[in-house]
Parts: structure tokens; C-alpha cells; sequence
């Protein structure tokens, strides 16, 4: 899908160095692979790949030593690609150099000329060195000597794996060693045989299942409980009929004493009291089969509960026994830094989900290790502030309202606020104001950022700001938060707040332009009613004051490109989402209730569903789409950025006109935003995505006027992309333009017969070639 970064601050050199750090980081890991297994050929093809975009990405920048040395790489995998090269060790070595010059070209330059003058003798040296690995003559590879036959004698007894390898005959066996007085008695090979009751019980006892196959029993069990309280419904108006039936009888009873006593005689007297008796057994009966049938009802929804808590049992651990291995780590990594520090394990016996506890594995230990190294005290530092010279680590684990809650606490020094606030504003991340004015939950906030760190030095351990967003992020995927807290003097505490299971949600329906969604409980700080007298324009956007904090209000069917309910109502429905320095008020139609749902994934082949992270089932059967928060707040943040956020409960200005969309699909995200500036300068909207999948996935899911798309991309090539768009009845209308770095004349005949409207080479950009083609396609950019 489309990404939601704002990249128009950047330059294109500022954006080569983005894309080059990328693309470097993929070719290192890749050839890091080959050099185990030479012809892997995913490898093969993610370090062709990367090779190529960065040579696209430094020609439209005229940074020629990267391009030559990008090039030169680009053909060694190709060549190995097509079997013509193997490469070995010092090959892999070469390239990794290659790697190292394309990061220092990225990195060290200013200017790109420049950077190019200064680069080129050192280029040129590796250059050479790669053009002679292209060329050198191979050596096959041997093959290998095959295993001696098996003897049929021996054949039976063979193991399932392949003959070893020869080895040297074993020792003659040392004499055997008198054992002391002392020592207990020898023990035997083997286990006494058991007998076969004692054998089934211990079969009965152990069982080997996957995972997956615990993941969908568990699946499973959710819908059974989702479908036993559907009951509840049915029951509800079996109750409704039984009033409506006792309302029956007694319009009945009004009718029979409304007649006068001389009207119809004895006949008519004796039907009515004869129908009267009727309904009578009629009632009794009913509620007779009400009463079983809310027994039933009770006891199949307290049946699918216990099947449900079982399985979910199945998929749990104790908590300790995904964290004790910490124990031993904090231990040494205080001895490292001069420290004493021990960890408490709290809450060990609670249980908690697999698949939760591996998630949380790295972020966990990355808080241990910021505790180690940012919290705790040296021990004379300790000693001195009257505390004991050891220091301690509390992990602790515990069911709470619902949720899981990890705990990671210290008693160290805490989080230094005032040193917090020193560096948001040399950071430039907020005004001197207001920093001065955010409260202590706000300005831990700012821990999360990428790329923040209140350490002054980078170590082995920390320094780097690379961590605590990772944290934030992994707790996310799971569908959970993390919060953190300080006390001056008496250490720092970073609190998960996390589902119980991945596989059912507590979440908060709502209803946006008359469809019920779902928003999990674990993403939402308030849901409230807001006066519209409350509303008040900040800056060109809608704000509500909550708590003496501004909070931006957006329209959810904005988020979601549905039409807005044409409902009038003083109050606003409102959810809050975000964090505590982003929160935004998400206004919907209505709010409905909570419910716990099983959580369904949407099929693959949809790929992603902005602002939409799964399914589920309400209890009477209907269909309920799960809202992904995290996409929500990246669709406000692109809105804000281009201008494009609508007003709740008010028409959007220029009613009547329109500006056209461009979709820009490149894997290169230099030449991604070029396209995108040009386009956008020129008053088109335009969004971007990252290769072809992306770029089918967002052609689907909006409104577009005009597709422009590379050709040789990852996961979809260009031509792949032009294809489905021609054969989807919906999209196949839409021109398309090819914008490629391939100008041979059988490349643009490809393009064209694939069903492309225009075929353009990248190096006309500098003329504005890509603007003027758009204009003959589609027009000026307001319709």
C-alpha cells in the first residue's frame, strides 16, 4: 500500500543517503548469505536488485563513482545469477568493500560533483578489482565423493540420515576404573522397562502437537464460543414473543368483556372460553420451552468457555519459563559495567501466550539492558544516596481488567527530566513553550522516538536511539502499548499493557457511515461525547481542548474514504487514539458496546487494507472489520501533511472541483520522491508505493487518474502490474505511464504492448519531460 512518510523536507542527495543505507544494509546481509551457499538464488536476485537501484538512484544524482562501482557489482550477480560466475570468498570479500565504498560515497558527501572528484581514484582502484573478478577464468566446483554402498545385510539397521564421513578408528577402550567406597551405586544404561499399563499413562500423559495446529484449535474454540452466545439473541426474542403473546391473551380477554352477556349465547361463550384455554396453554407452554432453552443456553455458553479456556491453556507458559535466562545475562552484563545488580522474577507461575512472550523476547531484554546501563547506579553512587550497593531489577508479569501487564522496573536513579527536556529542544522536537508545559507522561513519550537517547557517548550496549521506538513497535504488534514512568532518586518503570491471546480481541464497536467496525481496547485512551460547541479551528484544523491538552479531531470515514453519515446530532461521538504526545479524537456515528472477538485474518490475496488489520464475527453471525490504529495515525499524519484533512460535520471547500490523482509506483525511493515533488508542484495529488504489489494493492483500494510505474521492481515488475491493470474491469480505463531507465527500443516495445499509454526513460526528468506527459494524458491537475 501506499506509504504515509512525508519526505518533501529532504533534498534528493539527502534522499540518495536514505535509499543508499537501505539498500547497503540488504546487500551486506545478502552477501553474507552467498558466502554459505554461493548459488542461493533469492540471495542472488535481493543483491541484483539492490545493486540496480542503487546505481538508478546515483545516476539521477550524478554521483558517477557510486554509479560505476553499483554497476560493476550489478554484473557480477548477474554473471553468477546465469552460472557464468561462482562466487567465492575473495569475490564476496571485493563486493563487501563495494559495499563500504557505496555507504562512504553516501555518507561523506556534500555536493555531488564534489563527492564524485574525491572518490574517484579509490573508485577507480575497485573497479578494477571488480571488473577482474568478472572476467577471471572459474574453477568447477567438485563434485561430491558419494557414500560407499550399503552391505544388504546392513540396510535394515541404517539410520535415516546420510553415511558419515570416514573417521579414524576409535582408541582401544581404557582399562576400567575401580570405583571408590564412596560412590554411589552405578546407574543402569537404560530406564527399567516399564510395564504397558505404566507406558499408555505415560503416552497419555505427553503428546507432540505444532504450534499451528494449537493456534487454529485454539482458532477454533473462539468461533465455538463466539457461536454459543449467539444464543443469547435468539433468546432474547423468544422472550420478546412470550411478552407479545401474554399482550395477545389479554387484548383477548378485553375483547371477551367488551361483548355483552346476551350477544352470541351459550355457543359463542363456550368458543371464547375454548380459545381462551388456548392460549392460555399455549403461554404455559412457551414459557415451559423458554426456561429449558435458557438453560441450555447457559450451559452451552459455560461449555465453550471451559473448551475455550483449555485451549487457551494449551498456548500458554509460564512466564517464568520465557525469562530466566535473563537472570544470568543481568548478572553479567553488571559485572561488565562495574555494577551489582540482581533480577526478581514477580508473577513468574502467570501464564501467558507463546506467541506474545517470543514477540516480546528482544524488547524485554533491551529494557533489561537500558536498566543495566542507563538506571542503575555504580555502587558507591548507591552507598552514598543511603541505598543497598546492589541494585535491583523487578520483572514481573499479571493478569489486570482483562489484559496482560508486564512490568520492567528499577531502582536506580530514574529518568532525569530536566536533562529529558535539554535534549527534545536540541533535538528541535518541540518550541522552548512548549516543552516547558508538558507534563512528565508527555515528555517520556519522546523516549519512543527513533533514533532518541539521553546518553552522551555510544557504548557496545546503548547510545545509539535505536531501541526504545523498536519496543514501542513490538508491543504494537501485538496490539498493545507500553508506558513508561519515573521517580527521581527511586528509578525508572516501563509498563506493557498487552491482550491476554492474539487470537480474540476486546475491542470497542462503533459505527462509521452506517457499517459496524471494531476498535481494539488495547489502542484506545478515552472514547467520550464532544458538544460541537467544543470544536474550535487551530492552525486550519479542528481541535477540542481534554484534560488541558489540544487534541486534533478527524473524521473516521475521512480515514476510511467512505461518505460521511448525514446525521445531526450536538454531540460528537468521539475515540481517542495516539499516544500521549500524538493523540488524535477519531469522530464516528455512534458508540455501540464492547465485545470480546475472535480475531479471523483477511485473506492474502488482498494484501493491505488501509486502515484495516482483520475480521471477526459478532455474536448474530454478521461480518465486523477490525480498524488497524497504527495505519489510522499514519492516514492522519499524510493527511495533515498534504493539506488533504477534511472537517468533521462540514463540507470540503471547492465542493465542485477536484484535483486529479497520480499514483506513483518506484522501488527507489530517491526517484519515488523526485516524481512525487514534480507532480505535487504542479498541483496534482499524488501518493506513492513501494513496488508493484503496493502499487496493485493501493490502484484497488482509491480513486486514481493516472498510474506512473517503474519497470523492474520486487515482488511485481512494472510490466506484470500494467498487465492486471488492463484485465481488471474497474482499472482497465486508467492511463498508465512507464517511466524506466531501460531506452532500448524492444523495452519500450514491451511496455506499449503490455497496454502502457506512455513509456518515458528516467533520464528526462531535468526537462520536466514527466510533467508535460502527464498534462497529454490526464490534463492540468484541477478537474
Amino acid at each position: 500500500m501506499s506509504t504515509g512518510e512525508d519526505y518533501s523536507q529532504f533534498s534528493l542527495l539527502d534522499l540518495f543517503r536514505l535509499e543508499a543505507e537501505t539498500h547497503t544494509q540488504a546487500l551486506t546481509a545478502s552477501l553474507l548469505a552467498l558466502e554459505r551457499d554461493p548459488t542461493a538464488e533469492q540471495s542472488l536476485e535481493a543483491s541484483m536488485r539492490a545493486a540496480h537501484s542503487l546505481k538508478g538512484a546515483a545516476r539521477l544524482i550524478e554521483l558517477m563513482p557510486a554509479v560505476d562501482i553499483a554497476h560493476a557489482m550489478e554484473e557480477i550477480f548477474v554473471a553468477a545469477q546465469r552460472g557464468r560466475l561462482i562466487l567465492r570468498r575473495e569475490q564476496i570479500d571485493l563486493l563487501l568493500r563495494g559495499v563500504d565504498m557505496l555507504a562512504a560515497i553516501a555518507r561523506d558527501s556534500s555536493e555531488p560533483q564534489a563527492a564524485g572528484d574525491a572518490d574517484r581514484a579509490e573508485a577507480d582502484a575497485l573497479l578494477a578489482a571488480l571488473g577482474q573478478a568478472t572476467a577471471a577464468p572459474q574453477v568447477a566446483i567438485p563434485a561430491p565423493i558419494p557414500p560407499p554402498p550399503i552391505p544388504p545385510a546392513q540396510e535394515a539397521a541404517a539410520p535415516e540420515f546420510s553415511a558419515p564421513e570416514p573417521t579414524a578408528p576409535d582408541p582401544p577402550p581404557s582399562p576400567p576404573r575401580a570405583a571408590p567406597a564412596h560412590d554411589p551405586a552405578p546407574q543402569p544404561a537404560r530406564p527399567p522397562r516399564q510395564s504397558a499399563q505404566e507406558g499408555s499413562e505415560a503416552a497419555d500423559r505427553v503428546l507432540r502437537i505444532t504450534a499451528d495446529s494449537l493456534s487454529r484449535l485454539l482458532g477454533l474454540t473462539g468461533e465455538s464460543l463466539m457461536e454459543a452466545r449467539r444464543l443469547r439473541p435468539f433468546g432474547d426474542r423468544l422472550m420478546r414473543l412470550r411478552r407479545l403473546h401474554f399482550d395477545a391473551i389479554r387484548a383477548f380477554d378485553g375483547l371477551r368483556d367488551a361483548l355483552p352477556p346476551e350477544a352470541g349465547g351459550e355457543a359463542l361463550q363456550f368458543a371464547l372460553g375454548e380459545a381462551r384455554q388456548r392460549l392460555a396453554d399455549c403461554q404455559h407452554y412457551l414459557a415451559e420451552q423458554l426456561a429449558e432453552f435458557e438453560t441450555y443456553d447457559r450451559r452451552a455458553v459455560q461449555l465453550a468457555h471451559r473448551l475455550y479456556d483449555e485451549a487457551l491453556a494449551s498456548r500458554m507458559r509460564p512466564f517464568e519459563d520465557g525469562v530466566r535466562r535473563y537472570a544470568r545475562r543481568v548478572r553479567d552484563l553488571g559485572r561488565e559495567l562495574g555494577k551489582q545488580v540482581r533480577l526478581e522474577i514477580l508473577g513468574g507461575a502467570t501464564p501467558v501466550d507463546r506467541d506474545i512472550l517470543e514477540q516480546l523476547d528482544a524488547p524485554i531484554g533491551h529494557l533489561l539492558r537500558n536498566a543495566i546501563d542507563h538506571g542503575i547506579e555504580p555502587p558507591v553512587e548507591r552507598v552514598a544516596a543511603g541505598k543497598p550497593a546492589e541494585g535491583v531489577i523487578r520483572l514481573e508479569a499479571r493478569h489486570h481488567a482483562g489484559l496482560l501487564q508486564i512490568i520492567v522496573a528499577d531502582d536506580g536513579h530514574g529518568i532525569d527530566l530536566e536533562r529529558l527536556r535539554a535534549a527534545i529542544l536540541a533535538r528541535g522536537l518541540a518550541s522552548a513553550e512548549t516543552v516547558s508545559q508538558l507534563s512528565e507522561a508527555e515528555l517520556l513519550e519522546f523516549l519512543f522516538l527513533p533514533g532518541f537517547s539521553l546518553k552522551l557517548s555510544v557504548t557496545a550496549i546503548s547510545g545509539r536511539g535505536v531501541g526504545l521506538d523498536a519496543v514501542q513497535a513490538s508491543a504494537r504488534q501485538v496490539r498493545g502499548i507500553v508506558r513508561a514512568a519515573t521517580e527521581a532518586g527511586q528509578g525508572a518503570r516501563f509498563q506493557f499493557e498487552l491482550p491476554l491471546s492474539l487470537s480474540v480481541v476486546r475491542a470497542l464497536l462503533v459505527e462509521i457511515s452506517g457499517e459496524p467496525y471494531a476498535l481494539p481496547l488495547a489502542s484506545i485512551q478515552r472514547a467520550l461525547k464532544l458538544p460541537r460547541s467544543a470544536i474550535e479551528m487551530l492552525e486550519g484544523q479542528q481541535h477540542f481542548s481534554l484534560e488541558d491538552r489540544q487534541i486534533g479531531l478527524v473524521g473516521a470515514h475521512h480515514l476510511l474514504g467512505s461518505a460521511e453519515a448525514a446525521i445531526a446530532r450536538e454531540e460528537l461521538s468521539v475515540v481517542i487514539i495516539g499516544d500521549q504526545r500524538n493523540s488524535y479524537g477519531l469522530a464516528v456515528d455512534l458508540l455501540l458496546a464492547q465485545r470480546d472477538l475472535v480475531v479471523r485474518p483477511l485473506d492474502p490475496r488482498l494484501g493491505k487494507v488501509p486502515g484495516i488489520s482483520a475480521a471477526a464475527l459478532m455474536e448474530d453471525g454478521s461480518p465486523v472489520l477490525i480498524l488497524d490504529v497504527d495505519d489510522l495515525l499514519r492516514g492522519v499524519e499524510k493527511l495533515t501533511a498534504t493539506g488533504r484533512l477534511g472537517k468533521v460535520g462540514a463540507a470540503a471547500p471547492d465542493a465542485g472541483k477536484r484535483r486529479r490523482r497520480v499514483l506513483v509506483v518506484d522501488d527507489s525511493l530517491t526517484i519515488r520522491e523526485l516524481e512525487r515533488k514534480l507532480l505535487s508542484q504542479h498541483g496534482y495529488e499524488v501518493e506513492v508505493a513501494t513496488d508493484g504489489m503496493d502499487g496493485w494493492n493501493a490502484a484497488r483500494a482509491g480513486h486514481f487518474d493516472l498510474i506512473v510505474t517503474d519497470v523492474d521492481m520486487p515482488r511485481m515488475d512494472g510490466i506484470e502490474l500494467v498487465t492486471l491493470i488492463r484485465k481488471d474491469p474497474h482499472l482497465r480505463a486508467v492511463p498508465v505511464m512507464i517511466v524506466s531507465y531501460k531506452d532500448r527500443e524492444e523495452d519500450r516495445r514491451r511496455g506499449l504492448e503490455a497496454g502502457a499509454d506512455y513509456y518515458l526513460t528516467k533520464g528526462s526528468f531535468h526537462d520536466e519531460a514527466l510533467v508535460h506527459a502527464v498534462v497529454d494524458l490526464i490534463g492540468e491537475a484541477e478537474a
